[in-house]
Formats: structure tokens, sequence, C-alpha cells
């Protein structure tokens, strides 16, 4: 459960300043009558044990002493303080996916914690157990499209193509933020089952085994390379399979990329 506690003149360094040692507290100012601050308080209670710290909340009508120490105008103000010290702050009321970002400079909630133990899994060799925890996640945070894309990726890389589409395909066009990650993802899955299963008969279809796997491996310019020879030497081969392999990389990279910038000039002047 998490640590909630109304604040006053007398518990706030006790709350605030003390418990700031052992583990990040948050300090919501705030009112009956404003409404921005109704509005981000039930988030903020959601998140404090997501992100594990304490939430100490200070009505600032009823404490106006501590709301002056501090320099509060404006509600609501929120304040980040880890080891006795302001760290951070904002005031208004962020949706949900702002608020993350600001309590991510300086807290790693407790997903990203098992995300780091499953990179450490990987790295270690034990791919068996990441795979496990990935699982475990997945069914404990649904509704996390963030985990989803990271556990595609794994699932791609693990050549586990039909465990990967049945997670992208619960990111549905109205996640606006993943959305197209994941429409991404699924043409780097076709490119990975390519790599592992294309059995070349061809010039182009060495060309192309070898574009899919150096694009899977995040040889990015390499793959560029290998897939714009194809459209040099035949645009339709395999329904346009370059084209769409350099979009897909493309939009991997993002449209600021040196390389997308580089290769989009390439590839226009090779259709027209």
């Amino acid at each position: 459960m998490p640590l909630i506690y109304d604040v006053t003149d007398e518990n706030f360094e006790e709350v605030v300043i003390e418990k700031s040692y052992e583990k990040p507290v948050v300090v919501d100012f705030w009112a009956q009558w404003c409404g921005p601050c109704r509005a981000l308080k039930p988030l903020l209670e959601k998140l404090a044990d997501e992100y594990d710290y304490v939430l100490a909340k200070i009505n600032v009508d009823e404490n106006p002493h501590i709301a002056q120490q501090f320099g509060v105008q404006g509600i609501p103000d929120v304040r980040l303080f880890i080891n006795g010290k302001e760290v951070d702050r904002f005031v208004g009321a962020y949706p949900e996916p702002k608020l993350r970002q600001f309590l991510e400079k300086h807290i790693k909630s407790k997903l990203q914690q098992k995300l780091d133990e499953i990179k450490m899994l990987v790295l270690e060799g034990k791919r068996e157990q990441a795979e496990e925890l990935f699982k475990e996640l997945l069914e404990k945070h649904p509704e996390n499209k963030a985990l989803a894309i990271e556990a595609a990726k794994f699932f791609i890389n693990e050549g586990k193509i039909d465990e990967a589409l049945k997670v992208l395909d619960t990111i549905k066009e109205y996640h606006k933020e993943y959305y197209v990650k994941a429409q991404n993802l699924k043409e780097l899955a076709k490119l990975k089952e390519v790599c592992d299963t294309l059995k070349p008969e061809n010039e182009l279809d060495n060309i192309y085994k070898e574009a899919a796997c150096a694009a899977v491996n995040q040889d990015y310019e390499r793959a560029l390379k290998l897939f714009l020879e194809i459209v040099q030497k035949d645009k339709s081969y395999k329904d346009e399979a370059g084209r769409k392999g350099m979009v897909t990389i493309f939009s991997l990279l993002g449209e600021n990329n040196p390389l997308t910038k580089e290769y989009r000039k390439k590839l226009a002047m090779a259709l027209y």
C-alpha cells in the first residue's frame, strides 16, 4: 500500500524531510476549492505505489505558513524531495504521461526495475527466465503499452514471431503514442522471419536475407544499403520488399536521423 500523509506545520519535518532519506517524497500543495488539484490527486495516489514514493499532501488553506515558506503561488504545486532536499517541482495538473516523465527523471518505477532485471538475465544468457518474467509482467500490466513494445522486441529477437505479433495486436490505433511503433515492429518481425527462414534461390534472395538480418541486428546503415540495392536491381522484387524494408528502418530511426535523410533521397532517386 502507498504511504500517503496529510502534512501540517507540526509533522512536516518528520514526514517530508526525514522520510525522504528512506524513499522519495512527493509533496502536493492543494486546496479543497481547487479543481485541478482534485484532478491530479488520484493520479498522484495511483502512482505512489508503482514508483514507491511517499505522498505528502499539504492543504494550503490550513497550512499557510508552509505554503508561504516554499513560495507557493499557484496550485496544485508539486515538489519532489530526495535525501532531505527538493530536487524538482511543477505547477498545474499534469496528465498521467507527463507526470510519469516528471517522476522518471528521478525515480525508477517497480516495472522499470523488473525490466532492468530482464536485461541482466538476457546478458547472462538466462533467456527462458527473461521470457517468463516478461509474461508475468504482461499479465500483471495488460494496459501498459510501453511494456508491450519492450516485450515484443524481446520476442522478435528470440525468433518467437507469433508471440510478438500477439502482443503487438493489443496495441490499437487509438493508442496513439505506441501504434506506429507497433506497426514498425510488425514489419521488423517479418524481417526476422526472413532472416531466420529464407532459403536463397538467387542473388536478390541473398541480398534480401542479408539486409533483413542486418535490420534485425540494428545495423541499419548496412540494411539500408542492401535494401536500396534491391530497389535499384528490381523495384517489384517480392512485392516491393526493398522499398518497404527501407521505410520500416526510416520509421525506426525517426525522420531527423541522418541515415533517414540520406537514404530517403537515394530511395527517391532509385524510384523516380
